[in-house]
């Protein structure tokens, strides 16, 4: 069980965001909004998280209705801030930016605004997930007991500001992360999983012993010198690319959330791009490098060999 003071830590970090959230919406609805454009996602339903994503339809919205949109987006920490036919363990995303007019003084309170908020977001998860000390399946109940509706992807996420680059286009990320493990690894994995006796449905404990089991054989039959590999799918997100004409050099970001971009002079706004729908039958890719082939081995665990195999 959590010790008090963490609980009441948990209280305070998120009682703070939430303040410090307001602070930032007054500020930014006193500044000159010199263009606003934001894209709207269609919401994710309950039930709905893990359904494979082939269209995405985008709704553009512009001026003081993006501000406004945005500025909602922040500051949405609880479920009884959004729909409840909408899904809590799906982020709801809100891709765009928001270009400001910002003097030196204003410049420096929104720098130090969104350093606060972020530290707070960091401090929040750092709460959660490691001073918790709790596994992942038990965070849930332990953040809805002490904060009710917290939705913690929303928390977490970090809000970007820029300072005038000269664009900001949009698009879409459909990757994999890769990571490159050893077979004593996996080995390790599987049999903490055994010991643990804990079952996965549909399947009842004996059996997912026994499927586990297999996994295990399968992993200490492989031949010396196999290389592992996870490749794990990410569902496609929206991304930004920024563009600095006088480093000539463009930064991609992940784009859940409005960038905030201050600009000190009217006249050199950035140019904000325009994002498309998203269709995965029409993909176009810049450039796809020809990938060593894989073979699926455990494919719960998303586990790759550079060998051919049989999946278990």
């Amino acid at each position: 069980m959590p010790r008090y003071d963490l609980v009441e830590d948990l209280r305070q970090c998120a009682n703070q965001l939430d303040e410090e959230l307001s602070v930032l919406q007054q500020q930014l609805t006193s500044l000159p909004l010199l263009v606003g454009r934001v894209f709207s996602l269609p919401p994710v339903a309950k039930g709905a998280e893990h359904d494979p994503i082939a269209q995405i339809s985008v709704t553009q919205h512009l001026g003081d209705e993006a501000r406004q949109l945005a500025l909602q987006h922040y500051c949405r920490l609880f479920i009884q801030r959004q729909s409840e036919n909408i899904s809590t363990k799906a982020a709801v995303r809100l891709p765009g930016a928001l270009c400001f007019e910002a003097d030196s003084h204003q410049h420096a309170l929104l720098h130090q605004q969104i350093d606060k908020i972020n530290l707070l977001k960091a401090r929040l998860e750092q709460i959660i997930t490691v001073e918790s000390g709790l596994p992942s399946e038990a965070r849930f109940e332990f953040v809805h007991t002490h904060l009710r509706g917290l939705l913690t992807l929303n928390a977490y996420r970090a809000i970007t500001l820029l300072d005038a680059p000269d664009s900001v286009r949009f698009g879409w990320a459909n990757k994999h992360i890769i990571k490159n493990v050893t077979p004593q690894e996996i080995v390790a994995k599987l049999e903490k999983s055994l010991k643990a006796g804990r079952a996965q449905a549909p399947w009842t404990r004996e059996q997912w012993a026994e499927k586990v089991q297999q996994e295990l054989i399968a992993v200490q039959s492989l031949p010396a010198g196999a290389k592992l590999k996870i490749k794990r799918p990410v569902k496609v997100q929206p991304i930004a690319r920024i563009w600095d004409k006088e480093q000539q050099k463009q930064t991609q970001l992940a784009c859940p959330s409005p960038l905030l971009v201050l600009c000190p002079d009217r006249q050199q706004v950035p140019v904000l791009g325009e994002l498309i729908n998203y269709d995965a039958e029409n993909i176009t890719h810049r450039y796809k490098p020809q990938a060593d082939p894989l073979w699926l081995l455990i494919p719960r665990l998303h586990l790759y060999c550079d060998r051919p195999v049989s999946s278990v």
